[in-house]
């Protein structure tokens, strides 16, 4: 039973002392310029949820980089396939992280600015589920879906290895952007360049 709570908890502590919260000058990925063209990647939208900014266009054909399924923190059916058409942000967050708590009301403000023209999902991880939902109760982020990557599918299937990062996908679901955005800035000039 010891090397039950012993076995995760080492595991986590030797990801953090990696990956450290909100460290790095915003670029996550391997050109150092803040862009990522080689992600194949995407989050997923909930089917049967009622948050309309994970919406894709009706008929878009979903790019290998939508093609997955995951649950939401709230455990409803998250549907990657339904973002197809419209540009997406994934923002990688963690219960704990002071940067991802700052980086919640800007990207639920892009998130309602772009309601219809742009999808934005949460993904959470490096926690328990329950954690997750008190994270979006108490920063008020529950306009939008937040997926509950507790075994790291999702971050794996997008090579996150820092939370607070963003993933920005054009509307092909092609990568544009892959970084951490600092309390937000940016997010908002970065997708409306996306959807006009």
């Amino acid at each position: 039973m010891r090397a039950r709570i012993l076995l995760p908890a080492a595991l986590a502590a030797a990801f953090l002392t990696v990956t450290a919260c909100g460290s790095g000058d915003g670029s996550a990925s391997a050109d150092g310029a803040g862009t990522s063209a080689s992600k194949a990647s995407s989050p997923a939208q909930p089917t049967a949820d009622s948050h309309d900014s994970g919406s894709g266009s009706p008929g878009a054909k979903a790019p290998e980089a939508l093609n997955f399924s995951a649950t939401t923190v709230d455990g409803r059916p998250f549907d990657a396939k339904t973002l197809a058409g419209k540009p997406t942000v994934l923002w990688f967050w963690a219960p704990w992280c002071p940067t991802c708590k700052g980086q919640a009301a800007e990207t639920a403000k892009v998130a309602a600015a772009q309601q219809g023209k742009a999808n934005v999902v949460g993904v959470a991880g490096l926690d328990k589920n329950a954690a997750m939902r008190a994270f979006v109760s108490d920063t008020g982020t529950g306009s939008f879906p937040h997926l509950s990557d507790e075994k790291g599918e999702v971050w794996k299937r997008f090579e996150i290895t820092q939370q607070s990062s963003y993933v920005i996908l054009d509307q092909s679901g092609k990568t544009v952007y892959e970084g951490v955005l600092p309390g937000g800035k940016g997010l908002a000039d970065k997708v409306a360049a996306l959807t006009g």
